[in-house]
């Protein structure tokens, strides 16, 4: 008795296995799973080159980070030998032997996409933050030192360069050195079709300076004029701006 029990219960199971396997078959002649294999085979493939793919990628953006990280390193490192050799040749006072840009980067393994830049001066052997620790005319003078370095680095095929009263909070000795650097940027881009500096100054002194200086360097030709701009009363009592072309010899 317990065996009939057993096997019909067998059966019972068998004849549902059979119904689910029939109902299998009937849903794979069906369009949602027709050509299944196939399609299997294709995602299959796709997968595997998507793995590829993205280890390649990886590879790939390793190496260009490592790029980044050495290509930003010798930037600011062409940067700071340019303000080392401008600071040297300007600046006139003996507490501050030299100043440089750091960026943080140094510590890091990996190119950032932002760097917390700051200017690092050097008083004897101690290096320390400019930032606080120094007058307005340094402060003046090391940010133009430091535009003038990033345009040598990284503006040579554009060659506009605008200074706005740079010689702001400037004693004579760092005026004069300035106008010595400026000289020597000019002569040295003279033969820059496309260069041009543009300064802009109340300081007649300091044009004077830069004529002076300028008539020291050599391999190119002196600008034949400067512009003055002046503000003058028109017959309708309205004050325009006037522009006027003075030889360099009326200096």
């Amino acid at each position: 008795k317990q065996l009939l029990e057993q096997k019909a219960r067998c059966e019972g199971r068998r004849g549902g296995l059979k119904d689910q396997i029939r109902h299998i078959k009937r849903k794979l002649q069906t369009e949602e799973y027709k050509d299944v294999d196939e399609r299997h085979r294709v995602k299959m493939i796709e997968f595997e080159t998507t793995k590829i793919a993205i280890s390649d990628l990886e590879i790939y953006h390793e190496a260009l980070d490592k790029a980044l990280l050495r290509y930003h390193g010798m930037k600011i490192a062409d940067i700071n030998k340019i303000i080392q050799e401008l600071w040297t040749l300007t600046y006139k006072g003996e507490d501050i032997f030299n100043i440089a840009l750091y960026s943080g980067q140094d510590s890091g393994s990996r190119a950032k996409k932002s760097y917390n830049y700051r200017v690092v001066m050097t008083k004897g052997n101690i290096e320390m933050d400019m930032k606080g620790r120094c007058s307005a005319g340094q402060r003046v003078l090391a940010s133009i030192i430091i535009r003038l370095a990033l345009a040598e680095t990284f503006c040579i095929n554009c060659g506009v360069m605008t200074l706005d009263e740079p010689t702001t909070n400037l004693d004579y000795e760092n005026k004069r050195g300035l106008a010595i650097a400026l000289a020597q940027i000019i002569a040295s881009r003279a033969a820059q079709q496309n260069f041009q500096l543009v300064v802009i100054t109340h300081d007649e002194d300091f044009v004077c300076m830069m004529k002076n200086e300028l008539a020291t360097q050599t391999g190119f030709d002196m600008p034949e004029r400067y512009f003055q701009v002046s503000r003058e009363e028109g017959q309708d009592g309205k004050y325009y701006s006037k522009i006027n072309a003075i030889d360099w010899d009326e200096l």
